[in-house]
């Protein structure tokens, strides 16, 4: 391992709560969650929620309500949606759901670190799970 990339991770790992904020990655993003809307709209919300949480940074997400800014946990066994990305091992039981827009629609992930690995994003109620 370089010596920089040694610095980096010492330098992650020593940031207090209140400093650490989201990364979000796209790059497992499921395209069946996506690629049927056709609302402009709904990704110009999308795209000022992330920002929101970005500003918010971790700890504030974490005392934010569920249906605001806040997450709650979805069991992967109840998505509607069978063809996984690999990242969801068949050791990750659980996704982290936020609230993508407004409107209380979802997207789903998992969190590594500070980076939030974006897998679906519901953009009608009932693609990815039952409500």
């Amino acid at each position: 391992m370089s010596k920089k990339v040694k610095k980096q991770e010492e330098e992650v790992q020593k940031k207090k709560p209140e400093d650490r904020y989201p990364v979000f990655c796209f790059k497992h993003l499921h395209p069946g969650s996506y690629s049927n809307c056709s609302d402009a709209s709904f990704f110009i919300e999308f795209l000022g929620r992330l920002k929101k949480l970005g500003e918010l940074g971790w700890q504030g997400i974490n005392n934010a309500a569920r249906h605001s800014f806040g997450t709650e946990k979805m069991p992967v066994r109840q998505l509607k949606i069978k063809n996984l990305p690999r990242i969801i091992t068949p050791e990750v039981e659980v996704l982290t759901v936020f609230r993508a827009a407004g409107n209380n629609l979802p997207f789903l992930g998992i969190r590594l670190e500070d980076t939030f690995q974006v897998i679906f994003i519901e953009t009608k109620f009932g693609d990815i799970y039952d409500h």
